[in-house]
Order: structure tokens, then sequence, then C-alpha cells
């Protein structure tokens, strides 16, 4: 797996924030909600696919240094 996007991802205000950790697991907070959905997720190139621990799937784009998620947009956080 290409694991060059793992890290932390979050919206502008901060209420959302993935965690892509590099074993392909991610960790998603809401707010105050930490572990509010977790699950694994795989990358093709610039392309992100999450399946959930419910068996929800989305999608994601990364494109310049930006993830476009779901009508949302993160940052990577240093």
């Amino acid at each position: 797996m290409d694991n060059k996007y793992a890290g932390m991802w979050v919206t502008k205000d901060g209420y959302i924030r993935h965690n892509l950790l590099p074993n392909g697991r991610y960790d998603e907070a809401r707010g105050n909600r930490e572990s509010a959905y977790q699950g694994i997720y795989t990358i093709e190139g610039d392309h992100i696919e999450y399946v959930d621990d419910t068996g929800f799937t989305a999608d994601g784009d990364f494109r310049d240094g930006i993830l476009y998620h779901a009508g949302m947009v993160l940052y990577r956080k240093d």
C-alpha cells in the first residue's frame, strides 16, 4: 500500500479529523467524539477508498496536498 498519505487530516475548522494510520486503518473523530468511525482504507495513486467497520463505504481524492472526501475538504496536519 502507498502510505505517503498516512497521518492526520483535518477540516479547516478542525471538527472532522481523519487519522490515516500506516497499517491501512483509519480513525475518524468528529468534534468531541473521538473514534466516531473506524475502518480500513486503501490508496491507489491519489484516490482513497474507505470501508468502515460497519461496512459503509466512501472515497476521496488527494489533489495538490488536499483531501477531498464526501463533500469535505481536509488538510494535512503536521
